[in-house]
């Protein structure tokens, strides 16, 4: 990894070329007394297992859906009724809903102004669970896990809600994850139903804890997951980039390297810990559905897990207790978290969609470079770094070019990697897309 000296270089400079933020709307911070309350009402549900009760006024999961729903509506007439609340869903049945069941995600749309079919998402899930993932009964709290991801969406919501986006921000707060990434899968399809174009979408999953089952304590950093080689990929793009290089540049992986470089902008103490893995070892999260499809998606995890306090029965055995509950919370780490993501959500609304740029250096002491022209851009800024750097170099090739091609005398392609970015009137910059195949920021699927 690179120097955090570097980086923060890196950050500062991406704020007129990669990563505008700066120049980008003042928003207020999170709320921690807000963060809390909506963690506090999430656990007075008592469970919010999928398979729990989807009538019952005051406990299950239907309850905790009804009440998320009414939230979005008030945060809604705060800005002038500016969001559309829907609720996708689909009937399953599977190896953890052995009886046909209802998965219903609580969505709320927030449509740009310029580019309403491109879209930004952020999301967590509202279903808990106990040691037994088939026990609906139990108290199943799920306060970190995830009350904290739904808590971090609804604070989002209030805060970017008061502000007008070129491009369609959807809060979501989602069914079924423990059993079986159900909800994500709906949301998912839900948007390949509606044409959306996903420039990103954030998950967010256990995002409330900084100390682990071990007791070692991380309160300064949050883990951010990305897949190398793409989900959606098929044989041949697969043996393109085998031959050609493209496994470490998926769109996903060049998002979480954009998400990175907001941290030491925002000043909050709070780094990005790049995990390149899809996942957690042996987990899932609702990110991995929109992987699938070809949508771009990362995960944000705390820094540590507690394994104590996750996927546990209430009790207390040899001194030790288990169980998800907000006493094992820390919310002014959500509240960093959160301040993240809506720092990530508002560069995303906020820029055009990346190019998709293709390299061709075959034979040639130089690189040609193409893109096709990108909707609300005015301006593309060219990147590069050696193919064993994890990081973009801090100073670009060329900087903000009206042109969708360039030439670069002298540059022999085989040694590198070419990125380009686009940026819009404002001068607001998309993440960086990579120039290999399966690089741009769109479903295979199109190609």
């Amino acid at each position: 990894m690179i120097a955090r000296k570097h980086l923060i270089a890196l950050a500062l400079l991406s704020t007129s070329l990669q990563v505008p933020f700066a120049s980008a709307q003042t928003v207020a911070k999170a709320s921690q007394d807000r963060l809390r309350a909506d963690v506090e009402k999430l656990v007075s549900f008592g469970t919010r297992h999928t398979l729990s009760s989807a009538s019952d006024p005051v406990r299950g999961i239907g309850a905790a859906r009804a009440w998320a729903a009414a939230e979005f509506g008030r945060i809604g007439v705060n800005c002038g009724n500016c969001l559309q609340v829907v609720q996708p869903e689909d009937t399953v049945t599977g190896p953890r809903v052995p009886d046909p069941t209802r998965i219903v995600d609580v969505v709320a749309i927030q449509k740009g102004t310029e580019r309403p079919n491109e879209v930004v998402i952020v999301q967590g899930h509202i279903d808990s669970r106990v040691s037994d993932v088939m026990d609906a009964k139990s108290d199943a709290p799920g306060a970190n896990d995830d009350a904290s991801g739904v808590a971090l969406v609804l604070e989002s919501a209030r805060v970017l809600s008061q502000h007008r986006y070129p491009v369609t921000i959807v809060y979501a707060a989602l069914s079924g994850e423990e059993q079986g990434l159900l909800g994500g899968k709906v949301l998912a399809d839900y948007a390949k139903a509606q044409g959306w174009t996903v420039k990103a979408v954030l998950n967010n999953d256990i995002v409330g804890g900084s100390c682990g089952s071990d007791g070692y304590c991380d309160d300064a950093h949050v883990r951010l997951f990305s897949e190398g080689p793409r989900a959606d990929a098929n044989d041949k793009t697969r043996a393109a980039a085998r031959r050609f290089g493209g496994e470490n540049d998926s769109p996903g992986r060049n998002l979480s390297r954009f998400i990175a470089g907001l941290a030491p902008v925002q000043g909050d103490a709070l780094d990005v810990r790049q995990i390149w893995r899809a996942d957690r070892m042996g987990r899932g999260g609702d990110q991995l559905p929109f992987l699938e499809l070809g949508y771009p998606a990362v995960r944000f995890t705390v820094a540590v897990e507690n394994y104590d306090h996750q996927h546990q029965d209430l009790r207390t055995e040899k001194g030790t207790f288990y169980g998800d509950t907000i006493k094992y919370m820390d919310f002014p780490y959500l509240a960093k978290v959160t301040d993240l993501n809506i720092a990530a959500l508002q560069a995303l609304a906020l820029a055009p969609m990346p190019p998709a740029p293709s390299a061709d250096a075959a034979v040639k002491t130089w690189t040609d470079v193409t893109w096709r022209p990108v909707p609300g851009a005015v301006a593309y800024t060219v990147w590069k770094r050696a193919t064993d750097a994890s990081e973009w170099e801090a100073t670009p090739l060329v900087a903000k070019t009206s042109e969708t091609s360039v030439k670069l005398e002298g540059l022999r392609g085989d040694d590198w990697i070419i990125g380009v970015s686009a940026q819009s009137a404002a001068g607001h910059s998309s993440p960086i897309a990579a120039a290999v195949p399966g690089g741009g920021f769109h479903p295979l699927a199109q190609d």
